[in-house]
């Protein structure tokens, strides 16, 4: 049972420590002393306070240094806290890895079988700003989001999710590349799986190869200009379970603030998106252990 801050810290900490010796340690090798402050506790404070919502460091870092010294004794000053997170990417990706294959293996098959593929914005800069010279210049691009009529200046996030909501896979890409760009990408790894799309996933040669190869069945709605149509309860049924998909990106933009950038390089960028699908991930596993509502827990901390 989850009921207090407290609670939660403990209950991530000794989560992320397990898996961290398990899959990031052995590949290891760094040279020198390491620091009193572990890489498991720099892990998860960074994922207790994206479950909170709280993607900002210094006011939750000062937060916690004046509310809950106890829970991490040992942490450092907000600047070292940055860098050593920021160095860190890698292996909270391989902890959520680890994570999802277990949450894999506990789900049943009927709610990992059937998958969603989809995106959201992950705008860097004000369009307004756009057309000026920044830091961002030669990495994100014009790209237009059909589901807002907006065009935004940055990337796409890429997802594939389970129909249960836990994410499987992700690229990160130029708001310019189109949602079918990368569908070869995030499912060509994929075994047995029926995976749903919208119609810019429409692609019939690569759909014949999924299905040929890897047993993978892409369904998407026809476009109305085209000869052969799908049955109607099959469309509505693809229509009605993408709901799914729209509920993750809907925690991902308002909860872990997706949508918000304070990164200032593209190694940056990288290190906070990992950090948010990682905190999502650890999200569903505690809901799933404990049955409650994790992904709303900002009532356990005003800022």
């Amino acid at each position: 049972m989850i009921a207090t801050f407290e609670d939660l810290c403990t209950h991530v900490f000794v989560l992320v420590d397990d898996l961290y010796r398990q899959v990031v340690a052995p590949h290891d090798h760094r040279p020198g002393p390491r620091s009193a402050f572990t890489d498991s506790e720099v892990i998860a404070v960074t994922l207790v306070a994206e479950l909170l919502g709280k993607d900002t460091e210094a006011p939750f870092l000062v937060w916690l240094r004046k509310h809950h010294l106890a829970l991490f004794p040992q942490l450092p000053d907000r600047s070292r806290f940055n860098r050593r997170r920021r160095q860190l990417p890698e292996a909270t990706n391989r902890i959520r890895g680890a994570l999802m294959e277990r949450l894999v293996r506990d789900l049943e098959p009927e709610e990992t079988d059937l998958c969603i593929i989809d995106s959201l914005p992950v705008p860097v800069v004000g369009f307004h700003h756009a057309q000026r010279s920044h830091r961002w210049w030669g990495e994100a691009t014009f790209g237009y989001v059909a589901s807002k009529k907006l065009t935004i200046y940055g990337f796409k996030l890429h997802l594939l999710i389970t129909h249960s909501g836990l994410i499987l896979d992700f690229v990160l890409a130029p708001a310019h590349s189109t949602d079918g760009t990368f569908t070869e990408q995030l499912l060509a790894d994929k075994r047995w799986l029926t995976t749903l799309g919208d119609k810019a996933y429409l692609n019939a040669p690569l759909q014949a190869w999924l299905a040929e190869h890897n047993d993978v069945i892409l369904l998407t709605p026809k476009r109305a200009n085209q000869r052969q149509q799908q049955p109607a309860l099959l469309t509505k049924a693809i229509t009605h379970f993408r709901q799914a998909i729209e509920t993750v990106n809907s925690q991902l933009a308002h909860q872990f603030g997706v949508e918000r950038n304070w990164a200032k390089s593209m190694f940056g960028l990288g290190a906070r998106i990992q950090a948010k699908l990682a905190a999502h991930t650890m999200g569903v596993y505690l809901n799933c252990m404990f049955g409650r509502p994790l992904l709303a827990l900002a009532d356990f901390m005003t800022i």
